[in-house]
């Protein structure tokens, strides 16, 4: 019935937005911390900035071909199922459920806490309290509609925007830390090559969030021509503004001040717009945050609701529900924040932000893989849009995700184990909810 269905309410410029405002959040502003410490040298951090841009690049124009081809809600979740059936695309939806998206709402929380704190020089007991507040009160936004999220999407990411291009303007011009080269000497050597893979794991989670845009496909006025477009030139924008902005960091302060400091954007815009300037900013940076939780509680909640739809998790018939004015999925979306809850309490921004990183790589190397399988299974499927320089593209987005998994499992082994365990503990859910569903459908 009409009712049951959700509005199709997301144009060009809000799927747009919602690649440029998912991805632009935390991780510009505060991996430099951490990309600057595994690196080492300013030339490999910009590499590990470049490559990575690259390699998601790759990604996202690999999978806009599954996105335009299976425009459903669910996103991501819909193309596994499709290729590999019901088992995996409920898995992949169960560790996005779980993980993904509460460990994204909870990090992002976490880190504009702590900002927050800083700024105003509040007390640290007030850091998970802030945390749940500015959690909850994105997910209210999502609550007001599709619409209004979408909308305030668009506004917030015009507006997080504003201290990125002062920063990248001013530190052309004024900044005068670090002689900064584009090209590495060598990566020959095993020490290089070591840094440049911890630098370059560490950006991903600045890149990350473009894969969800396709779950909201099932809304959007024209995803066949719409969301390949909002991919690409989302993505291409973003590489651009993360290796300039990383030239004007490394440019204003050396890397040694750049190394591990968690504030080091912060201390950029007070060396380049003084105390009060530098506060501005800072306030700039905190809605860049916003935004960015806002563009994963929004993709994050159709989840959920598309295995709600099919009755393959637990509390289905509730999950499913979606309000009377609204139509959003209400519950979904409580039960989403309230995860983030738990994860607010228990984790850490580093913590969190690596093992989302390992778990969506992995399902991410199976849809890059389901091109190529779906290519030659079904040459008639209705594609509107086709990854260019096949196979070449979809090749390196494979390689480039392999080598993600493979370094993580060698350097973060419990951290790769507990993320897997983690999305293993949904296939006795999956039988289980299987045999109540046949049970019910006999009775």
């Amino acid at each position: 019935m009409e009712e049951d269905k959700l509005k199709k309410e997301i144009s060009l410029l809000g799927a747009f937005s919602t690649v440029m405002g998912t991805v632009i959040g935390a991780g510009v502003f505060f991996k430099v911390a951490t990309v600057t410490k595994e690196s080492g040298s300013a030339s490999i951090t910009l590499l590990a900035w470049f490559v990575g841009g690259l390699l998601t690049l790759c990604a996202g124009l690999t999978s806009a071909e599954l996105a335009t081809a299976i425009p459903k809600t669910g996103g991501a979740v819909k193309y596994i199922e499709y290729t590999y059936g019901k088992l995996w695309g409920f898995l992949l939806g169960w560790a996005q459920m779980l993980i993904y998206f509460p460990a994204n709402i909870a990090a992002l929380s976490i880190i504009f806490s702590t900002q927050l704190i800083n700024l105003f020089h509040l007390k640290i007991s007030w850091l998970i309290p802030i945390a749940m507040i500015v959690g909850f009160s994105v997910t209210g936004i999502n609550l007001l509609g599709t619409k209004v999220a979408s909308r305030f999407q668009s506004v917030s990411l015009v507006l997080k925007l504003i201290p990125i291009f002062l920063i990248i303007v001013v530190g052309l011009f004024k900044g005068s830390g670090e002689t900064v080269s584009f090209i590495p000497s060598t990566l020959s050597n095993h020490s290089a090559f070591s840094r440049f893979s911890g630098a370059l794991f560490a950006t991903l989670f600045a890149y990350d969030g473009w894969l969800g845009v396709g779950a909201v496909a099932g809304e959007m006025k024209r995803p066949e021509k719409d969301l390949p477009k909002a991919i690409f030139s989302g993505l291409l924008f973003i590489t651009v503004v993360y290796v300039v902005i990383n030239y004007v960091f490394l440019k204003t302060l050396p890397i040694e001040a750049l190394s591990g400091n968690e504030n080091a954007a912060s201390d950029v815009a007070n060396v380049l717009f003084g105390e009060v300037g530098g506060k501005i900013v800072t306030l700039g940076i905190l809605l860049s945050v916003y935004g960015a939780l806002n563009g994963y509680t929004m993709t994050g909640i159709r989840v959920p609701y598309a295995l709600a739809k099919e009755n393959l998790i637990p509390g289905s018939q509730w999950l499913s529900r979606l309000s009377k004015h609204t139509k959003v999925p209400y519950i979904a979306a409580l039960v989403q924040i309230g995860i983030a809850f738990i994860m607010i309490n228990l984790g850490s921004f580093d913590l969190l932000t690596d093992m989302l990183v390992f778990v969506i790589w992995l399902f991410s190397v199976m849809i890059f893989f389901a091109v190529f399988i779906l290519r030659k299974r079904e040459p008639e499927l209705n594609r509107p849009y086709k990854v260019p320089l096949y196979p070449i593209i979809p090749l390196l987005a494979i390689l480039g995700g392999v080598f993600i998994l493979g370094v993580t499992l060698l350097t973060q082994t419990m951290l790769a184990l507990t993320g897997i365990l983690i999305t293993a503990t949904g296939i006795p859910i999956f039988f289980i909810q299987k045999k109540y569903r046949v049970e019910t459908e006999n009775n």
